[in-house]
């Protein structure tokens, strides 16, 4: 049977691919591609172009793509020992092809001598923008060091590559290697019909009597939300917050300390060894932050300004939780008893809001709301190749023409990545035969599946992350830039990468948004102004708790990478940001560290800070829509033409500028969350 990793497709070809096609794909592309470059290097043109250049290296990167996004992708939601074992075989050959490009003189002479040619001046904004990305991306891949240093480099990012990829897979396993069987019913009091439901189809579906809790999020959060039985809850708490560490039901087990250490310690180095003081500094260097001082600056001013609004909505738990009997408040109590406070205030939950948000119609909604703001039309298509039975596949569509497609892939079940994220599958760009090929995203939640014969019924929580990760998707499907590395998601400085995705969020908290993307599932009714106007009451309900805790992991990842190791443990740097900033203190045996993968197996290392960054332009550039209506087309097609379709073509700063007329400011993000005057 021929690989179908290296047959031309048009959607990705899941149902076909196995464990065994993946490496020998792989290395096939990669000395293809070796070749090639060879060849084409061999052959110097009497000048570099945009054509003989950057066009033959991005149909290889291309047909790289193609082999490589459905294996990470799958790897990702139908994970398995075979399929792990293949995907981390390609890790070190990818680090070291990717290496080699970066440190590949005579392709950085090409690239110089293009950029320094009289066709730059003929080439539009975002060609221009490519070429001077590339160039500092050589620099930042060691194509000025010494043989010896240049192969060290090599090493280490093969090391790294390595290392997070055990992290997420330790962070996997700890998570499904607890549970909780239960056959008591009175155990899980207080628990909400879907969640009973839910924890019974678990039980069932290992051939067990009873319930059955796990560490994935939709099992976790309603025990901690809702459950009336305190032991249980700090049961489940400890087991949660010890994941992949030395402490806790599994110590020892898939333990991600080590790890981390690694981790760091290369990280470092690798900084070094490019002339940077530490590894925020370098990871700066391709975003919108100036400095490191400009970070931590940022961070610390939000801290300030948030932290007396954390201690009034930390004062006000206790004193409830005191008047419930419990005057100990612990952190296995924080959420029960913040869900009973919100319920006395504003007798609302998101268990009452679940009816009002069956799958179907928060999609639907969802797609009325950017067809009135972006003149876009989406369709599902029924006939696909799907890797599961809940995937689904929408077209997006303008003026009668299909411009791009996503996967959808909603609902937790095991095997599958934690969290919730968008990632493309293809990018926009202009073929040599002058085709247009469209992009294609995947879009990835756990939300809680349908149980007991009603759909899949969202909480409000659960309707905001699918906004966010549609807002990324959009990002990548309304691009209108022709060139791979600058269109979509691609060559956007990763602390505005999220303003689009945040960006959508707030269509989940306006009257006219919430119109579209709510009804109850079985009398069709629309959501009832006296809930809407509890849930828009409660919308900043403990937000200065909320903002600190962001804060706090911002710092935490900051702070361990400008700081030179090992002086500090990780767990100390953790404690000391825990000192000056958390009002709500944890147990010596969390390691929440242990399991945060942003920073130690995703893109957000000496980043997660983008999160409030990014924060900060969505609600000021929201802020116009407030001014202008939330549903006005004309400030749509404003924010598609300026942010969406311009990709990584142009700086985000110019970008925001031109959408909003002005820098950013604070302010509309400090008002959106209720942090704004004196904290009583």
């Amino acid at each position: 049977m021929p690989n179908p990793l290296l047959q031309p497709y048009d959607l990705p070809p899941f149902a076909e691919i196995r464990a065994e096609h993946v490496k020998p794909a792989i290395e096939q592309i990669l000395a293809d591609n070796r070749a090639q470059l060879d060849a084409l290097l061999a052959n110097p043109p009497a000048q570099w172009t945009w054509a003989n250049l950057i066009e033959p290296q991005d149909d290889m990167g291309e047909r790289l793509g193609r082999a490589w996004s459905p294996v990470s992708h799958l790897n990702a939601v139908m994970n398995s020992p075979e399929l792990r074992e293949a995907y981390e075989s390609c890790l070190p050959l990818l680090s070291q092809y990717y290496t080699e490009m970066g440190q590949n003189q005579a392709l950085f002479e090409a690239y110089q001598q293009l950029a320094s040619s009289d066709e730059f001046a003929t080439l539009d904004k975002a060609q221009q923008t490519i070429l001077e990305h590339a160039l500092r991306d050589f620099k930042l891949s060691g194509i000025a060091l010494p043989p010896e240093q240049q192969k060290r480099y090599g090493e280490l990012q093969m090391r790294l590559s390595e290392l997070q990829s055990t992290f997420s897979n330790q962070v996997l396993d700890a998570t499904q290697a607890w549970t909780k069987h239960i056959t008591d019913a009175a155990q899980l009091d207080g628990l909400p019909e879907s969640a009973l439901a839910q924890a019974k189809q678990a039980a069932e579906a290992r051939e067990l009597d009873g319930w059955l809790i796990t560490l994935e999020f939709p099992s976790y959060f309603p025990v901690m939300t809702y459950a009336t039985d305190r032991a249980l809850r700090q049961e489940v708490y400890t087991a949660f917050c010890t994941r992949a560490s030395d402490q806790g039901p599994n110590a020892g087990q898939f333990d991600n300390g080590p790890v981390i250490d690694e981790i760091l310690v290369l990280r470092q180095e690798l900084a070094e060894l490019l002339g940077f003081a530490n590894y925020a500094e370098l990871s700066l260097a391709t975003k919108m932050a100036e400095s490191t001082d400009q970070v931590l600056g940022f961070l610390r001013d939000l801290g300030e300004r948030s932290k007396p609004f954390a201690k009034q909505d930390l004062a006000a738990l206790k004193a409830f939780a005191a008047e419930q009997g419990c005057d100990d408040l612990q952190p296995w109590d924080v959420g029960f008893y913040s869900e009973q406070l919100r319920q006395q205030r504003y007798a609302i939950s998101q268990e009452m809001l679940r009816p009002y948000f069956p799958i179907d119609t928060v999609i639907n909604g969802m797609f009325a709301i950017v067809q009135k703001l972006y003149g876009i039309e989406l369709r599902e298509v029924a006939e696909f190749e799907r890797w599961h039975k809940d995937a689904r596949l929408f077209e997006v569509i303008e003026q009668g023409e299909v411009i791009g497609r996503f996967f959808l892939d909603l609902y937790a079940r095991a095997n599958k990545r934690g969290g919730a994220w968008m990632d493309g599958c293809r990018d926009r760009r202009l073929l040599p035969d002058g085709a247009l090929q469209r992009p294609i995203a995947y879009l990835v939640c756990n939300f809680t599946p349908a149980v007991g014969g009603k759909p899949a019924l969202l909480t409000h929580d659960e309707v905001t992350t699918l906004f966010h990760e549609f807002g990324h998707g959009l990002h990548h499907l309304l691009t209108r830039v022709n060139y791979a590395s600058a269109s979509g998601i691609n060559g956007v400085a990763w602390d505005a990468v999220e303003l689009p995705s945040q960006f959508m969020e707030n269509w989940c908290w306006e009257q006219e948004g919430l119109a579209l993307i709510s009804s109850h599932y079985e009398t069709g009714e629309p959501l009832p102004q006296d809930l809407l106007d509890k849930m828009l009451a409660a919308k900043n309900f403990q937000s200065g708790l909320g903002m600190l805790r962001q804060i706090e992991f911002s710092l935490f990842d900051f702070e361990l990478h400008v700081r030179k190791h090992p002086e500090l443990s990780v767990q100390q740097v953790l404690d000391q940001v825990r000192d000056e900033i958390a009002v709500i203190r944890v147990p010596s045996f969390n390691r929440f560290q242990n399991g945060f993968s942003h920073i130690f197996a995703g893109g957000y290392a000496a980043g997660y800070y983008s999160y409030k960054w990014a924060e900060v332009l969505s609600a000021d550039a929201f802020s116009r829509f407030e001014e202008e209506g939330v549903l006005n087309a004309e400030t749509g097609r404003a924010f598609r033409d300026n942010i969406l379709a311009r990709g990584g073509s142009e700086a985000p700063m110019a970008l925001f500028v031109a959408f909003r007329g002005r820098e950013p400011s604070i302010d509309p993000l400090l008002r959106h969350s209720g942090l704004t005057g004196e904290a009583a």
